[in-house]
């Protein structure tokens, strides 16, 4: 478990999970019924839209995959938790086992499928890789949005290059390479899923295969 937390804290895990994050919301926004499966921000304020216009099929739309977001936080944290590792080794592992797993299913779901059928189980994801995975190093950072990260980057700029702290200078490359990783995953998200429409969604499932890549190298 421990070496799983140091691979999961390293900047390079950070940017896989990041990239596959952008790509996430482009391809569900695109394809997918307009949702934001990652983030729910967007979610929580089409969803009071739509109540308010009485709009109450839409509302649910955007209702799901909050739900869904709040059970994936919930597993989270009972995988973070000893209990877990009572019942599975390397949970963390099996945790992106899962994600990889959901992701390749959704790229075999047809576009004709009702979209709860996808943004649903994309939000549950999303809710474990935020649940689980918010450090790199010492700082804090969210893979699945890039709000946050742009206030530590702006944070970190001023106490860099105003207060002349040098630590600060890189933790703000780290958040620059965080955010440019995301906005990234949104542009190639976009492109391919334009050109391959729901099968896109085994492109971040690809990239989240990655991980187990790194967890051996760092294992050897």
């Amino acid at each position: 478990m421990n070496e799983e937390k140091t691979t999961a804290t390293t900047l390079r895990f950070a940017l896989v999970l990041t990239v596959s994050s952008g790509f996430l919301d482009s391809y569900t926004y695109i394809c997918r019924g307009g949702v934001f499966a990652n983030a729910q921000t967007g979610n929580v304020i089409l969803l009071g839209v739509d109540v308010s216009e009485q709009k109450w099929h839409a509302a649910l739309a955007h209702l799901w995959p909050i739900i869904a977001f709040v059970v994936g936080i919930a597993l989270a944290n009972y995988l973070k938790s000893p209990r877990a590792e009572r019942f599975v080794s390397r949970p963390i592992r099996w945790a992106m086992v899962l994600q990889v797993v959901v992701l390749v299913v959704v790229g075999f779901v047809p576009l004709s499928v009702p979209n709860f059928f996808v943004t649903i189980p994309i939000s549950f994801v999303a809710a474990i890789q935020m649940g689980l995975f918010r450090t790199v190093r010492s700082l804090s950072y969210i893979a699945i949005a890039t709000t946050g990260n742009l206030m530590r980057f702006t944070e970190s700029g001023y106490a860099g290059f105003v207060e002349r702290d040098s630590e600060a200078r890189r933790n703000m490359a780290i958040y620059a390479a965080i955010i440019s990783s995301f906005a990234g995953g949104a542009i190639i998200g976009s492109i391919v899923t334009r050109l391959l429409d729901g099968p896109a969604a085994w492109v971040p499932a690809g990239l989240l295969a990655i991980t187990f890549v790194l967890f051996y190298l760092d294992e050897r």
